[in-house]
């Protein structure tokens, strides 16, 4: 039996419902699922349904427009060169240790400047999402973001770019973050936090944490997740080493081998492997904290705004030549995939 604990929760779904849910969808996605089953998969849709709080049509539009918005930016054919200096700096990486539930780490540090263009950053960030979710271990499909506010003040600000990261990561990768560590945020970071919560969902707003290296209650989730040996000083850590651009570019070459491999294979992703509604099994808490109901959008409450298109929309997908999007229902362009 299916289960509401409150008004505006998170439905609970047993195995079979999940299951149902899921073919319901992959129904009406259409052809589209023969032509990508990674994407298309039981994982794929689960993360789709729980980020749609398993409302089928809602997260079929979504799981739609992502295969859409894949076919315009190709996000699996980026590689490093394309990339590479970008990643100068270590604004954004891939550290190269995992969390002790086996989550793959991105570190960001908004503090450092960079002068890319937003369209130029997003690329760079969907190509490191790429890679770090392909690094992920079996039957573990989230990761974990580390952001250090060394060296952050207000004119680092970017509402843009943070509007287009949140939208990024929930509508292109949904269900993909385990946990956001906001390391030692001054405190004129609140002001900021204001301006950037009603870009979040409550399911990815839920899962950011504020740590300070002189709280100790705060301070012990980097012990409870982290090996202290590999974290970097500036978490806390006993690791005084920082960013090796040339270590890391080494790193990032075998990745984009990897990558290669992968896209060739046709192979679900190691984290999906294996994964349907009745062996699916969380290998990591979501480590969220329980927040006050503080003007944030919930999820429902954002597909609720969309009830109105969802109910009409009419999106007609045929895998032979075209993959067709009603533009009245969404924003993205309508694609074209030669056969």
């Amino acid at each position: 039996m299916s289960s509401k604990k409150l008004q505006g929760a998170e439905l609970t779904l047993s195995p079979a419902e999940q299951q149902a849910k899921i073919n319901e969808v992959r129904k009406l996605i259409g052809p589209a699922v023969d032509k990508f089953p990674a994407m298309c998969s039981d994982a794929s849709i689960l993360r789709f349904l729980r980020a749609r709080n398993w409302h089928t049509k809602r997260s079929a539009k979504l799981l739609k427009e992502t295969l859409i918005w894949r076919l315009e930016t190709k996000p699996d054919m980026i590689r490093w060169d394309d990339i590479a200096q970008q990643a100068e700096t270590g604004k954004v990486y891939k550290a190269d240790y995992f969390d002790k539930y086996g989550r793959t780490v991105l570190v960001m540090k908004p503090g450092v400047p960079n002068s890319y263009s937003v369209e130029t950053q997003m690329r760079y960030l969907v190509y490191c999402m790429e890679n770090a979710i392909l690094d992920l271990k079996p039957r573990q499909e989230r990761m974990v973001w580390l952001i250090d506010f060394e060296g952050w003040n207000m004119s680092s600000i970017s509402v843009k770019v943070t509007r287009e990261t949140a939208r990024v990561l929930q509508d292109r990768y949904p269900e993909r973050l385990g946990l956001a560590i906001l390391y030692n945020p001054p405190k004129v970071f609140e002001s900021f936090w204001i301006m950037v919560k009603p870009f979040l969902e409550k399911r990815t707003y839920k899962k950011v944490k504020f740590v300070y290296p002189n709280a100790a209650d705060t301070q012990k989730v980097m012990e409870d997740l982290f090996d202290m040996d590999k974290l970097e000083s500036s978490f806390g850590g006993k690791r005084t080493q920082g960013f090796d651009f040339v270590a890391y570019s080494k790193r990032m070459r075998e990745g984009d081998d990897k990558m290669t491999d992968f896209v060739i294979s046709g192979a679900p992703l190691p984290s999906d492997q294996n994964v349907t509604a009745e062996t699916r099994q969380s290998s990591a808490p979501d480590n969220s904290l329980e927040l006050s109901e503080d003007g944030i959008s919930s999820t429902d409450e954002t597909a609720s705004n969309l009830e109105s298109s969802d109910e009409t929309e009419d999106l007609h997908m045929s895998c032979k030549n075209e993959i067709k999007v009603d533009p009245n229902a969404s924003n993205s362009k309508q694609m074209k995939q030669s056969k």
